[in-house]
């Protein structure tokens, strides 16, 4: 029964390419036209998995190795499946019971946070090192140029972030979400802002801590192994790279009920968060399962409900479209280059995750309408310039020096 219904369901799904898949009793069936991506199926179970979850059943399939690719060509495969299954629609049985899931995996309060972080963030550091540039950014860069490398379209980020942000020497910015500390660095050290950031992984605590110390900036930067909601303290500046996604639409307005209060009377804040250029929608349960439980990319009317009934401004929105899946063509390349070195970490079942993460994440945003979204938001109309001329001007880098 299974079989059949695997199979009536990709000849419904398959419409644009092909697809050839070797079953796990040997026999082929091919779906679609054109020259196709050719699978080999060797687990009986995976057809009635794939029918009850498509996306967690191929991702284990394929981190198992009960789910192999022709070449590895897992780009091509994974192009194949988003151009026809729309992924994070949902197929399959699992589209019938992902509502009533939603509400509860994106319940994050501050215990249960601080283990979805520790599920990602709290990996072994040198897993990190073998992709990330130099300054450990795990997120968006910013390609002014489609030829720079990884380090400097990761330090444009920063200093455009810095930019909107409109920081002056002795500021009191809050970093949510600091990481490894890189931004909080790079506000101290090029802007003179006093920082404080918060983050729920001991990993990443230790490490920022230590770069503190070893830059000499442990009068300017305090890094805190704390929830942002448990701070009882008012700031000129909030900063918020890559942290959105992990506080769950239940949480929205609560989130930004405390970026209001945190903020001063003329105080702004910039939140970055990867975000959905179509309806909300849910999460994929193979990346809730196995890469990022809890988290959930916000559609911009999700964001900016809960925005506009905390009373804040929106001075400034703007959409960054495929410069995460330039990002991520970085560290997938970077990753695979060190690949040995990630098996010695872990074994090839992770190296297989990580990969098929790294790839899926790029095409969701060459192909399926996924991009960055960055919210200026302040307490007062008038906090920040009418108009984006500051941003380019040749002030900022005049700003920048005077503050070193």
């Amino acid at each position: 029964m299974w079989t059949t219904l695997f199979l009536r369901m990709m000849r419904q799904l398959i419409k644009r390419g092909a697809l050839e898949i070797t079953m796990p009793d040997g026999s082929v069936e091919r779906f679609g036209s054109g020259d196709p991506i050719r699978i080999k199926m060797t687990d009986p179970s995976l057809p009635r998995r794939i029918v009850l979850s498509p996306e967690l059943a191929v991702g284990e399939g394929y981190m198992d190795g009960t789910l192999t690719i022709e070449d590895d060509d897992l780009y091509g495969f994974l192009a194949l499946g988003i151009r026809n299954f729309s992924l994070g629609q949902g197929h399959g049985v699992e589209r019938h019971i992902s509502p009533w899931l939603r509400r509860f995996q994106q319940f994050n309060p501050v215990g249960r946070a601080k283990d979805n972080v520790a599920h990602h963030y709290d990996l072994s550091g040198r897993l990190y090192d073998l992709f990330l540039d130099q300054d450990k950014q795990y997120s968006c860069a910013y390609f002014t140029d489609p030829n720079m490398s990884l380090e400097a379209a990761q330090l444009a980020k920063k200093r455009h972030i810095a930019n909107k942000l409109l920081i002056e020497p002795d500021m009191q910015v809050l970093d949510i979400g600091c990481g490894w500390g890189g931004m909080a660095l790079t506000l101290a050290q090029e802007y003179g802002a006093r920082v404080t950031g918060v983050t729920l992984s001991e990993e990443q605590h230790a490490v920022a801590v230590q770069r503190v110390k070893d830059a000499g900036l442990e009068d300017r930067i305090d890094i805190r192994l704390q929830d942002y909601r448990e701070l009882d303290k008012r700031f000129d500046r909030i900063v918020s790279v890559g942290m959105f996604e992990h506080v769950g639409v239940p949480h929205y307005r609560e989130y930004f009920d405390h970026v209001r209060k945190k903020l001063t009377k003329n105080g702004v804040a910039l939140i970055h968060t990867i975000g959905r250029a179509s309806p909300p929608s849910r999460t994929s349960p193979w990346v809730n399962k196995y890469i990022f439980p809890g988290g959930y990319v916000p559609a911009m009317s999700e964001a900016l409900q809960a925005i506009e009934k905390e009373r804040l401004w929106v001075t400034d929105v703007e959409v960054w479209r495929l410069h995460y899946a330039e990002t991520l063509k970085h560290w997938h390349d970077r990753f695979m280059a060190h690949i040995e070195e990630a098996r010695d970490l872990y074994d090839d079942r992770f190296c297989r995750m990580w990969r098929f993460y790294l790839v899926a994440s790029e095409l969701t945003f060459r192909l399926h309408r996924q991009c960055v979204f960055q919210f200026q938001l302040s307490r007062k109309q008038e906090s920040v310039p009418l108009t984006r001329d500051y941003l380019y001007h040749e002030a900022s880098q005049q700003h920048r020096e005077a503050a070193q």
